[in-house]
Formats: structure tokens, sequence, C-alpha cells
């Protein structure tokens, strides 16, 4: 068996291409031909690009560009063109090399007889699983576009959110890594300097004086190296202890203990994107205990997953999911009392868009309320500790002054 690449029009003159596997390029030509196509270009498909592209699927293609997909996807479905048709065009318009190689993929399984979702799902790295089941869910109802427009409007708000915490934390980050470049600057070269003229004067220095030139006469020797490896160390220890299920565990439920506010963001964003993917899921016509174990895989926090768990347990019982969700702390009692008023009324979907509106503006709020109050800490901090450097080097002068007087 070989794989091979074509190009082909079909009966309408529309053009085609995508890779086919076969005995030969004579079974692959006679394929194509049984289909109706007429042959352009047949060759058989390298190793070296096969390679390519298996890592192609596997490197991961950015948010905005699956929602712009979608949103075309939806547009040109709504329009009354064909699914392939609408595939092919979007394969040949789309900029990204990539995801362009994964369209022409689903366009060919499409072709062979595949449904859209289950083309879809074999490339999880770019499609994952919320995504591939609101489009089953869609084909089923026959409402494809009305749920691809949601899927898109559903990735629109997460690349929201994600960047609004992005914006919010680059002033900090910055003023942070100006303070460590400033201090080791002043440690490793401004320090050694006064260092080398009291040593001169021979003189008694300061205790804060003294305590400044030996932290920079040990982050110059051979022990400042050590330290500084070690810390790397323990940051590397620290990222992959983080990837292992308990580590996870342990900073999910960190995270929504940290204080100066920070926790209750953390929390804010949990509840807006639990209450976005299930409203999403739950509009787009997905079982509901489909809807909740796709919930509880995509929540981005053990906390709010485990409680998924005894949610879709509850429900298998005949529970509401309100009721399972209020023994979880980490989901606030408006959020119940609002899912149980959804319940009772028929209208989950509506009430967990509601709340999923109100804690994404909960979290703009809270975000521009604590970058204004951290950006005036960290620059006070920041001069604070300048200004003690400094007057710990200019100590020796002063009391030499005093002595002279």
């Amino acid at each position: 068996m070989g794989s091979f690449t074509y190009k082909a029009r079909d009966v309408r003159g529309i053009p085609s291409q995508g890779i086919l596997e076969g005995e030969n390029r004579a079974a692959v030509a006679a394929e194509l031909r049984g289909k109706g196509f007429t042959i352009v270009d047949l060759s058989e498909k390298k190793a070296g690009l096969s390679l390519e592209l298996s890592l192609g699927d596997r490197t991961p293609v950015k948010a905005k560009h699956v929602t712009v997909f979608s949103r075309q996807f939806a547009t040109m479905i709504n329009s009354g063109l064909a699914l392939l048709r609408a595939l092919h065009i979007l394969e040949s318009q789309t900029q990204n090399k990539r995801l362009k190689g994964i369209i022409g993929k689903v366009r060919s399984d499409v072709e062979a007889g595949s449904s859209l979702s289950e083309a879809l799902e074999k490339h999880p790295r770019i499609f994952s699983r919320l995504y591939v089941s609101m489009v089953r869910a869609g084909e089923t109802g026959g409402i494809l576009d009305e749920t691809l427009n949601r899927i898109a409007t559903q990735l629109e708000a997460e690349d929201s959110l994600r960047r609004q915490v992005r914006s919010a934390m680059v002033y900090p980050l910055l003023i942070a890594s100006f303070a460590v470049l400033v201090l080791t600057a002043l440690v490793m070269f401004i320090i050694p300097v006064f260092a080398r003229m009291y040593a001169d004067m021979g003189s008694q220095l300061p205790l804060l004086t003294r305590l400044l030139v030996g932290i920079s006469n040990v982050m110059r020797s051979v022990w400042g190296i050590l330290i500084v490896a070690i810390l790397i160390g323990a940051v590397y220890g620290l990222i992959r202890l983080k990837r292992t299920p308990q580590g996870t565990a342990f900073w999910d439920r960190f995270k929504l203990n940290v204080p100066m506010g920070i926790g209750e963001i953390v929390r804010k964003l949990a509840m807006a994107r639990f209450s976005r993917t299930l409203s999403t899921l739950v509009s787009s016509g997905v079982p509901i205990l489909h809807a909740i174990e796709i919930t509880g895989e995509t929540a981005g926090n053990t906390v709010v997953s485990k409680a998924m768990d005894g949610v879709k347990a509850g429900v298998k019982e005949g529970r509401h999911m309100s009721e399972g969700l209020s023994k979880v702390k980490v989901f606030p009692p408006m959020v119940t009392q609002m899912i149980a008023v959804g319940e009772e009324t028929g209208a989950v979907d509506t009430m967990l868009k509601k709340i999923a509106e109100f804690y994404e503006d909960e979290v703009n709020a809270a975000i521009k309320s604590l970058t204004s109050i951290l950006e005036p800490i960290m620059m006070i901090g920041v001069g604070a500790l300048v200004g003690v450097i400094v007057i710990a080097m200019y100590m020796p002068i002063f009391s030499l002054m005093d002595a002279v007087k």
C-alpha cells in the first residue's frame, strides 16, 4: 500500500486535491475515475512529506485561526454552499499552512464518505472534543451553520478572556523584570566598586553596607553560580511536578486561594469558562450527560473537573445538576441558584449564558482593579530596594564626613 497525492476536477469542473491510499498508481487512478473525477495530477507521496504532515498535525494551531475558520465555514454553509465546496474554498484561502493541510485532510475524508465530525475527530490537537461534539450535534439536528457560529463565539469569548489576563500581566511583569535587571547590575557591578574604595579606607563599615557587600561577594563567586543553578533546578522541578496529576491538582487548589484577589479572579475565570462551555453544548443539542462530561474535561481546573464527575453521577441517578454543584465550595450560591431556576423553567442554556457574561465582566473589572493596585505597589517596592542599596553604599561616606567634622 502506498499514499498518492492527487489533483482533479469533478463533473462540474470544481478543482479538488488530496491524498489517497492504494496498491499502486493505476488503482488510485481507477478509484478517482470511479468517483467521477478527471485527474489533473497524480503522484506517489514521499516519506518526507508524510513526516512533515504528521508533524504539522501534532503542532497546535492558534485559536484565532480555528475561530476564523469556524466563522467562515458557518457563513458559507448558511449561504447554501455544499459542504465539500465550502471546505475546498476554505482550504485554498487559509494562510496558515498547518491548518490548510488539515482542512485538506478533512475534505478528503468527507469525500471518502466520512461525516464532518468524524473527519474533524482525527485531528484532536486542532479540533477539541468540545468542537467535535458540537459539530456532531449540529449535523444530527440539521443546524450545522448555527452550531459553527456558536463554536466561533465560544472560541472568541475564551480568547478574549485569555488576552485580558495576559495584557493585564504585561506591565507588572515588565516592572518585575526591570527590577531584577537593576538589582543584578547593582549587586554585580556597582557595589564592588564601592567595596574596593572602602577597603582602601580601612575603616569599619556600617552593618547594612557590610551585608550588601557580603551578598555581592557571594553572588560573584562560585557560590553565586551554585545558588543560581539551584534556583533554576528548583523552578524546573516545580514545573515538572506541576505536570503530574497530583501536582496539577495541588496547583489548581492553590490558585483558588491566592491572596490579594488573585484567587478570586481565578475562581471567576473558572466559573466563566464552565458556564460558557456548558451553555454552548446544551444550546447546540448535545445530550446533558455528554455535555457535563465534556465541560469537566475542558474546564481547565481539576477542582471543577472533579465537581463535574459528581454532578454527572447525580444526574444519572435522577437528581438536578444544581444539587450536585451546591455541594462544591468553588461554585458560588448565585451560580447554583440560577442554574436551579433554569432547570425549573427549562432554560438552563440561557441561564448559563447569563452567568458566563456576568463572570466575564467581573473578571475584566477585577483584573483592572488588581493591576491598578499592583502597579504602584511594585513601583514603590523597586524604588525602595534601589534606595536602600544607594543609602547603604553612601553611609560610610556620611560617617566619614561626620568624623571629619
